[in-house]
């Protein structure tokens, strides 16, 4: 047989299994977008419009075997114009400098600041002596506020503060995540805080569909609080209505380290547990009586039901990334149940990419996308193979607990690498963790909340609510013993920026490919483990405000500040997979580390008398240009040119990369600059 015919059985094979590729083509261009150095040129999209309508007319003339290669090349080429016209789309006038002064703004959103403050996001903002045109469509401002003048911000309210706003802050370090373009996709043209008390101008006003659903759900959390205080008041509100601005940092602390934090997302788990119960409890009472059983399409009221559940909780959610691919599955399987078809399959994982995608391409970049399609992908595919297996492995009696241990450990499995990659910590016992707890979701938690639901309109709620709290107290009790055993955790450096793609793409490959030829997909997962292994992390760090420098040092990287710019420091530390904090990382500085000086305030630029070629000056204050100092120095005035700095020491000198260099001129990181 010659090669082409080997290849053309190859691909043959391939038949009735290649839509599932359409997500995955997509999401390489969308990739490809967001890892350019410059913004392509509205002629240069143009070009690759006109090329992507080439390729799908070629694909029309191609043989079989070779069309889906000129498809997938359209579909990257898709994927890339789909990101462009995205981050067009959502264009908005952004802070170009630091304020100070009164800011007025709708409520449009509440959570808590990783300070465990509380935050508000405000809409038709009004900055003093800014002009429309400069004025940024949303601003989010932590409130610090401790007097009693301070009013509870509620949903569409119109207040008023006074606060400290600057723009969207770059990468903490060259390479790191990009909080600029978080913003820019979330319309943030500013973020701040507030020392003084929030003031009502006006009540809250009726608003859009988007309002009016906020105010809804923020009404149904304060309902869940009522009845539930403290953290498990805030856990219910969290998985019922997504409103997290009642949990605490420690209580989330707690989860994340025992593996439990995706329980607060209203994910695949809750939508899919909903959807459960709902369709079950349809069945049970349309079986009840003789003609709704025997002469109605039970199966198809009960799906159309539960389609209906799950997109109310949808609209009451808000909607995130992880809630969308959710409901799209559910939303998939039960048409899907409604005509007779197979409800559960890779084909509809591939259907809610697509859509998630299109809608949302920035979504690509974010642990909530990732880890709610590996989590997924993997289930199907794994209960996939054992449905497709020849015979009984597992009794039929033990097949629920089984189902539940092999739920657990293949969603872990796919989900460890890209939690580590982002959060830089590996949960040791999660796996036992995830078995106290997710079954209690299921058998309890969940149908109770329906019930709840269903009885709240009638004031009934308060009992369904008492079991919540019951088995939401459970797993906040696992999480606590699971996250204080020693060893709970551990923490890993993060990887570099082909890492995760590799990752990726060897894993949809192992799973997606149909033959002998999918087994080519464990060298590009050994290859991206062994990528991960080998990095090197920077061997100086300087903060974009000058105000932090870190060191490498044996002992791990030593800090020349204990309490400035706590966020940028604890990053660092994360990002080299050190697990201390920054008092003990600040007791590692020895003053002058390797020719690294740091001069914090302007006392220290004043007395400073000079410096050698060698060494490297980091200033929290500007230092007089006039001057020649012999040396690299990098203050504020230059550091705002460059962003963040990474230096590594080589036998020429200091290399040395800028957060500017590697990020490249974008729209979110270029637009203040024009301004």
């Amino acid at each position: 047989m010659g090669l082409w015919n080997q290849f053309s059985a190859v691909m043959l094979r391939q038949r009735g299994h290649l839509f599932c590729w359409v997500p995955v083509c997509l999401a390489l261009g969308i990739g490809w977008y967001f890892s350019l150095r410059a913004e392509p040129s509205g002629v240069m999209l143009a070009a690759v419009a006109c090329v992507v309508v080439v390729l799908a007319v070629v694909a029309r003339a191609l043989p079989e075997v070779t069309a889906p290669f000129a498809v997938g090349a359209a579909l990257v080429l898709l994927g890339l114009l789909l990101a462009a016209f995205r981050a067009h789309s959502v264009a908005a006038p952004v802070l170009g400098w630091r304020y100070y002064g009164p800011v007025e703004g709708r409520v449009v959103a509440l959570d808590r600041s990783q300070s465990d403050a509380p935050r508000v996001t405000l809409d038709q903002v009004r900055l003093d002596r800014v002009s429309p045109a400069r004025t940024p469509p949303r601003v989010r401002v932590s409130l610090h506020s401790t007097f009693p003048g301070a009013i509870t911000p509620r949903p569409g309210m119109q207040v008023m503060t006074t606060a400290h706003l600057s723009p969207p802050a770059g990468p903490v370090e060259p390479g790191g995540f990009d909080f600029q373009r978080h913003a820019w996709f979330a319309e943030l043209g500013a973020v701040g805080y507030s020392r003084v008390p929030l003031l009502g101008m006006a009540d809250p006003v009726e608003g859009g569909i988007a309002l009016i659903l906020f105010r809804l759900r923020m009404a149904a959390s304060a309902r869940v609080r009522a009845h539930l205080s403290g953290d498990i008041g805030g856990f219910a509100a969290a998985i019922t209505t997504g409103d997290r601005s009642a949990i605490s940092q420690d209580a989330l602390q707690d989860l994340r380290s025992s593996n439990l934090a995706h329980l607060l997302a209203i994910s695949g788990l809750h939508m899919g547990l909903l959807s459960g119960v709902v369709f079950g409890a349809a069945r049970l009472l349309l079986a009840l009586h003789p003609v709704t059983a025997t002469r109605w399409p039970s199966r198809s009221i009960a799906a159309g039901a539960a389609l209906i559940a799950a997109t109310g909780y949808l609209a009451l959610s808000g909607g995130s990334v992880a809630t969308e691919r959710a409901y799209v599955m559910c939303a998939v399987a039960l048409c899907a149940l409604m005509i007779g078809r197979r409800a559960i399959s890779l084909r509809a994982v591939a259907i809610a990419g697509i859509i998630v995608l299109t809608l949302r391409p920035e979504a690509l970049m974010g642990p909530g996308f990732q880890m709610s399609f590996a989590a997924t992908t993997a289930l199907v595919a794994v209960f996939g193979w054992i449905r497709d297996f020849e015979g009984e492995v597992i009794p039929k009696r033990l097949r629920p607990v089984a189902a539940v241990v092999i739920s657990s450990a293949v969603a872990g499995i796919a989900t460890a690498p890209i939690s580590a990659a982002h959060f830089n910590t590996i949960a040791h016992y999660g796996l036992v963790a995830n078995l106290l707890s997710v079954p209690l979701m299921g058998v309890l938690v969940i149908p109770a909340a329906v019930l709840a639901a269903i009885l709240a309109p009638f004031g009934g709620e308060g009992i369904p609510l008492w079991a919540i709290g019951l088995g939401l107290e459970w797993i906040l009790s696992v999480a606590d013993v699971v996250a204080h055993l020693p060893g709970a955790r551990s923490f890993v450096p993060g990887p570099g920026g082909w890492v995760l793609p590799l990752l990726s793409l060897g894993f949809l490959w192992l799973v997606l490919w149909q033959g002998h030829l999918r087994w080519f997909g464990l060298p590009a997962i050994m290859l991206s483990f062994a990528l991960w292994q080998g990095t090197t992390r920077p061997d100086v760090l300087i903060a974009d405000t000058g105000t932090l420098v870190g060191v490498m040092t044996p002992a791990g990287r030593a800090l020349s500040k204990d309490k400035a710019a706590g966020f940028v420091a604890r990053n660092w530390l994360e990002n080299d997979g050190d697990g201390a904090g920054q008092a003990l990382a600040a007791q590692r500085w020895a003053g002058q580390e390797e020719g690294i000086i740091h001069l914090s305030g302007k006392r220290a630029v004043a007395a400073f008398s000079g410096c050698q070629p060698n060494e490297v000056v980091v200033a929290s204050a500007d230092m007089t240009t006039a001057r020649d100092w012999g040396c690299q120095v990098y203050d504020p005035l230059r550091l705002r040119e460059t962003g963040a700095i990474a230096l590594n020491k080589s036998a020429q000198g200091w290399e040395v990369t800028t957060a500017k260099d590697r990020a490249g001129t974008r729209l979110w990181n270029s637009r203040q600059q024009s301004q």
